[in-house]
């Protein structure tokens, strides 16, 4: 399986248990490759890198993950078996305080001597990458995780884009979360075509849908609504994200206010209770409304999507949204919008239906149709399982990083 815009990747057996557990660097011989994993906050490791790092260093190489300093990156560590860094990043900009980050963060790549740096995140990506540069690290990658310049205007969208650029002209290889994301990258010249890849089908790290996101028994359906007061004979639209502007809940209000007129029809939100962003009153409408159910953020979410009838995702943006291969992997449709990082997650009309950002209208109209014809929910909900396990799975995503990784190492090597 070939990495889409990269050049023909040699099988794993190509790269050989020589380069990957004894590489031929002078001065190295007996060591195990080294590879920092970089990003801003702790928070994106569990999406980002849950279970890659582990296999990483189970096929040869000695990992390394730093992020801001916190509980959530120690238990990360811990979780993976690897050492942590703590660095101070901040995902706002920061000059003066961008400056000291960089500063440690080339102070630790001196001290560890990694073969390869691979960042995440627009300022993750900016400083993993300057500071690796700095540093002489052989092999520099940068993992282009949602492109937020985007949908930014005036001083902002430049700085960003310009950034985005500095990380990509730094890079040996860019790797990008989705196909669309590679695309735009390309189209706006952040990065030549040849240099910027998609492992696989693409997404953030995956989705486990053998183990974690898989069908559950009725029973669990049932709990989970019961402990809502959501009717067990209830259709119910679920939105699992953070409650902010950008994420389209203004729209998922809206479009809600047109759908409650039918009894049968219950609204299930779960993310973090705070909507940032968002216009006066839609929280307040929403709150107030008996058959609009707040979760909360929940550490265990399969449950709750059991309980879930359809998934809206009204998204302005999206790198690769997470939660659309979730709900897939659950057998549920999801209404999404017509952006860059939904398209590759929402197959229009077969595991699910695309809409125009912005627009409550296409929104309530795509849920309603979900909503009337249980027949249509179950055929795009089994599509978009198959779908999933088919281009989604961790280990085929992770295995490409590593081959990525070993054709990046043998350039480095002495001939």
């Amino acid at each position: 399986m070939a990495i889409d815009g990269a050049e023909s990747a040699p099988a794993p057996d190509a790269i050989g248990s020589s380069l990957l557990a004894e590489p031929r660097r002078p001065g190295r011989v007996g060591r195990r490759p080294k590879v920092v994993h970089v990003t801003t906050v702790p928070v994106s490791l569990k999406t980002h890198l849950a279970g890659q790092v582990t296999y990483l260093r189970e096929h040869g190489f000695e990992v390394h993950v730093v992020s801001s300093p916190g509980p959530a990156l120690d238990a990360f560590g811990e979780s993976e078996s690897v050492p942590v860094h703590g660095v101070p990043m901040f995902r706002a900009i920061t000059p003066l305080r961008d400056l000291v980050g960089l500063y440690r963060l080339w102070t630790l790549l001196r001290r560890v001597r990694p073969e390869i740096v691979h960042s995440h995140t627009p300022k993750g990506g900016l400083l993993g990458m300057i500071a690796a540069w700095l540093a002489g690290v052989p092999v520099r990658v940068y993992h282009i995780r949602g492109l937020p310049f985007v949908t930014a205007t005036g001083w902002r969208h430049r700085i960003l884009r310009t950034s985005e650029r500095l990380s990509c002209s730094l890079a040996h290889r860019v790797l990008s979360v989705s196909h669309s994301m590679r695309s735009i990258a390309v189209e706006e010249g952040l990065c030549p075509s040849q240099k910027i890849s998609v492992p696989l089908g693409g997404s953030g790290n995956g989705v486990d849908a053998e183990r974690k996101f898989r069908p559950l028994p009725l029973s669990v359906r049932a709990e989970v609504r019961g402990r809502l007061g959501i009717p067990p004979d209830a259709v119910v639209v679920g939105f699992v994200g953070r409650l902010s502007r950008d994420k389209g809940v203004l729209e998922l209000s809206e479009a809600w206010a047109r759908l409650r007129s039918d009894p049968r029809l219950h609204l299930l939100v779960v993310g973090p209770q705070e909507m940032a962003g968002v216009e006066p009153g839609v929280e307040e409408r929403l709150r107030a409304d008996e058959r609009t159910h707040f979760a909360g953020v929940v550490h265990d979410v399969p449950p709750y999507y059991a309980a879930m009838d359809v998934v809206a995702l009204p998204t302005y943006r999206e790198g690769f949204p997470n939660v659309a291969l979730e709900a897939a992997a659950m057998k549920l449709p999801i209404v999404g919008t017509r952006v860059p990082g939904c398209v590759d997650a929402v197959e229009d009309g077969r595991t699910g239906t695309l809409v125009e950002p912005r627009d409550a209208e296409g929104l309530a109209t795509a849920l309603r149709a979900y909503a009337q014809d249980p027949e249509l929910r179950a055929r795009h909900g089994r599509q978009a399982r198959e779908r999933v396990l088919q281009h989604f799975r961790p280990e085929a995503i992770w295995e490409q990083v590593r081959v990525e990784y070993g054709r990046l190492l043998s350039r480095t090597e002495p001939r």
